[in-house]
């Protein structure tokens, strides 16, 4: 039977920034589906064609589950497609869908970045249904699979657009206020504030890049051996949701507290910011009081963003939250240890050590069930692209489609035999 998306109606919501979600629509359209998209600002509305597929929602948010529930009933919708699971409207939407058997569709950065993004359904991150899933299931599934491992990325293909659309996006909320006035953001800062932390981000990359570049000249030269402290962006909705942490402050102080307690006295540690790391959390400034405070300010060091691989080739070991940066930790069978929930976070590569005890003789993981799990991820929800370049788009657009107009999610194809070929990764600068 031939793939066609005759009797779907799709509902989007907000997708990631930029043109992404604008070109996945005009592509299902192509197949015969119809498609809605709800705009909840002016930047939703740059991006997506100015017709009648476009839905403006002007009412309050607590009003929203409500008028979700009617969008899906009056207009037949049969799917729903967002980007992420935890903002309030997409949390809201998710409900009502599934209270009213319309398929849902997350997309998600990957799980293994930065050349691939994540596509599955129902959920992702702490919501996915990998969190379910044993090594052993997974080994199982993979009995059809034949796709060769591609070698892990060392960096991330497209930030410079990822950070171009963004301060865009923020722009149009900002200048298109009184045509949303009851629009707010599901993160804590005002548009305003997220504009000027985007515009400042861009200014200071420069400067940036030099007291990066020092830093890292400092680790590569100082001859010590040091373990590695994976941060995420205080605001990004794993850290949020899926962690014991309800400030960056806490995680800090619990691993230089750690740290301090159970490394050797000529370890050091290593701090390497998220690369999108804005400064609205004040890590710099809270690392130096924590390190002078445990009497280790000398061990101690922060890096402002940059390539992993670099600060990966030499480390001991390495610590996160949940960070998806995690995964290259893993791929080089390096100890890792994580303290919120992660899709990867699987007993056979996770250490469950105190804090202290981890430091002082991290436990490997089990490097050959962790390529087998690799495998799997390769092979149904990670798909190679990106959302921001147009190259990377283009990679997506070629694979998704038919993935989201298949009877059945990633995990159950595979399965069942019913996986279309993935794509093989084209490492091209």
């Amino acid at each position: 039977m031939r793939i066609t998306g005759d009797n779907r109606r799709f509902l989007f919501l907000q997708g990631p920034h930029g043109p992404f979600f604008q070109q996945l629509g005009r592509m299902l359209r192509a197949t015969g589906a119809q498609v809605l998209r709800v705009g909840f600002n002016r930047g939703d509305r740059a991006f997506w064609p100015a017709d009648a597929t476009f839905i403006a929602y002007h009412g309050l948010p607590g009003d929203w589950p409500g008028h979700v529930a009617q969008l899906l009933a009056d207009h037949c919708i049969t799917d729903l497609v967002l980007y992420g699971d935890t903002r309030p409207i997409h949390a809201a939407a998710i409900r009502a869908a599934q209270a009213a058997g319309v398929t849902v569709h997350v997309f998600e950065e990957g799980y293994l970045r930065p050349y691939w993004i994540t596509y599955e359904r129902g959920g992702a991150n702490g919501h996915s249904r990998l969190m379910q899933m044993t090594v052993a299931q997974m080994q199982a599934a993979l009995a059809r699979a034949e796709l060769d491992q591609p070698e892990a990325p060392a960096r991330w293909g497209d930030m410079r657009q990822h950070i171009g659309w963004g301060a865009l996006y923020h722009w149009f909320v900002l200048t298109g206020f009184r045509d949303f006035p009851d629009f707010r953001p599901h993160r804590s800062l005002t548009v305003w504030q997220e504009f000027l932390l985007y515009c400042r981000r861009l200014v200071l990359l420069p400067l940036h890049r030099w007291e990066r570049m020092l830093a890292e000249r400092r680790i590569r030269h100082g001859g010590f051996p040091y373990h590695l402290v994976l941060l995420q962006l205080e605001h990004d909705a794993s850290f949020r949701n899926h962690s014991p942490f309800s400030t960056m402050a806490e995680f800090l102080a619990v691993v230089v507290d750690g740290f301090a307690k159970g490394a050797a006295t000529h370890h050091h540690l290593v701090f390497k910011a998220h690369p999108l790391e804005d400064g609205r959390a004040p890590i710099k400034a809270e690392l130096r009081h924590l390190a002078r405070q445990h009497g280790i300010a000398d061990r101690v060091h922060f890096v402002r963003g940059g390539k992993l691989a670099q600060l990966l080739n030499h480390a001991r070991s390495a610590v996160t939250v949940n960070s998806t940066a995690g995964q290259q930790v893993l791929w080089r069978g390096m100890p890792l240890k994580t303290f919120g929930a992660a899709v990867y976070a699987k007993p056979e590569f996770v250490s469950h050590q105190p804090v202290a005890e981890f430091f002082a003789l991290p436990k490997r993981p089990d490097a050959r069930a962790y390529r087998d799990y690799r495998h799997y991820l390769l092979e149904t929800s990670q798909i190679t692209g990106g959302f921001y370049s147009a190259r990377g788009r283009r990679e997506v657009l070629r694979q998704v489609v038919d993935m989201m107009l298949s009877a059945e999610d990633p995990y159950d194809a595979l399965t069942s035999g019913n996986a279309a070929p993935r794509q093989q990764l084209q490492l091209v600068n």
